[in-house]
């Protein structure tokens, strides 16, 4: 047979938030993956090292999780008023497949700092100790979104004292702006597709339950935990080793999708991972975070637990977080209900590893809910950069 050379394709290995990816800037892509197509996704498969029916990712960058499955292609801005262009691809860890519908908010995080490193911001704009406002156009979804940048001699500040729950070490504080996360397309409902703040879900094989199903950040249904027999203060375990919880949790997701208007059949949704998510909710209670950590009910607003790619994740999900702070601050959703009802314009909530806190403005215009603005500080860091290495018949040369 043929030995074909490795391509040898310039890349940054990076956290973001509680997750992490490889991130590329789209010129140092081979030109077939410059566009998409099954030229990209066929890439971005072999970079992480899916599909691998052994679910181990070794031969690739990838961790095995919902959460470090992703990449990230960063070009200059098509938008006018932007800085760079953020398309976000999260790769199927056993299926040959890379979901394209959403954003990721946690690698946001780490969006604002790429490009200034990257030289996709003029020098001359950056201030030599402070910070700079990168203004992000987030191309999955459409939306705007402004990463604070740290600035210290006017390189990116990484280290700091700022300590995220879900992440070891603490870092420079990074603050997250997401503009206008209330949703106007798939669903035709804005942010409430089905135009209600709390629908009676039918689930197959379940029955009926209230959900609230919102399109902010991410279109996510949330239920109350103890409608599906849990009180919210679960950690992975619990629900990523008992396959009837997954079966059941993937059985809502699915339902929501379909009243969402997302997919048409329920058999879209296989290859629809990524969107909607899925969450439970349930009024605060003390509870140990994975890492031992006792969180106390007194400190929190509500407990929320969300689940990724079908499983329950490790901490939250800043897109979903998104989510949480725009439906708690509507009075009368479950998310709202669950942290003690009435208005509110941030929340605190507990998730598997600790806390969260975020803010939300949202406002009720001739009948109509929309979000403004939704705002919470993460961390981000640079872990390896260099090139990274696919097989050329891999590699879409």
């Amino acid at each position: 047979m043929t030995h074909l050379p490795q391509l040898s394709i310039p890349a940054t290995y990076m956290r973001g938030g509680t997750s992490k990816g490889v991130f590329f800037r789209l010129e140092d892509l081979p030109e077939a993956a410059r566009v998409p197509g099954p030229a990209r996704d066929a890439l971005l498969m072999r970079v992480i090292g899916s599909p691998d029916p052994y679910g181990k990712h070794t031969d690739g960058m990838g961790g095995a999780t919902s959460s470090t499955s992703k990449c990230v292609i960063i070009g200059p801005s098509t938008r006018p008023g932007h800085d760079v262009d953020y398309l976000y691809g999260q790769v199927s860890i056993d299926t040959a497949f890379v979901d394209w519908s959403g954003n990721c908010g946690n690698l946001s995080t780490a969006v604002g700092p790429f490009a200034v490193a990257n030289g996709f911001i003029d020098p001359a704009r950056l201030p030599e100790n402070g910070s700079f406002a990168v203004r992000v156009w987030q191309a999955n979804i459409g939306k705007t979104i402004v990463v604070h940048v740290p600035i210290a001699d006017g390189q990116v500040q990484e280290t700091g004292d700022f300590e995220l729950d879900g992440v070891t070490f603490p870092a420079a504080e990074i603050v997250l702006e997401f503009m206008d996360p209330s949703d106007d397309g798939e669903g035709g409902g804005a942010m409430f597709p089905t135009g209600r703040l709390v629908d009676e879900l039918e689930v197959p094989g379940l029955g009926s339950l209230p959900a609230t199903m919102i399109s902010a950040g991410i279109p996510t249904v949330f239920v109350n935990a103890a409608d599906i027999g849990y009180d919210g203060t679960e950690l992975q375990p619990a629900i990523n080793e008992d396959q009837a919880a997954l079966a059941m949790l993937e059985a809502i997701r699915v339902a929501g999708a379909l009243r969402m208007g997302l997919i048409a059949t329920p058999e879209e949704a296989a290859t629809r991972q990524h969107t909607p998510k899925v969450a439970f909710v349930a009024p605060a209670r003390d509870y140990v975070a994975s890492s031992g950590k006792a969180i106390a009910a007194a400190g929190i607003d509500l407990n929320v637990r969300a689940l990724s790619m079908g499983k329950l994740h490790h901490a939250m999900m800043g897109t979903c977080a998104v989510a949480i702070g725009t439906a708690a601050a509507i009075p009368g959703t479950l998310v709202n209900l669950a942290a003690g009802g009435g208005a509110r314009e941030a929340v605190r909530f507990g998730h598997p590893s600790g806390t969260l806190r975020v803010g939300a403005e949202a406002r009720e215009v001739d009948g109509r809910w929309t979000a403004t603005k939704a705002i919470m500080s993460r961390s981000a860091r640079v872990l390896m950069e260099g090139a990274v290495r696919v097989p050329a018949a891999d590699g879409a040369a």
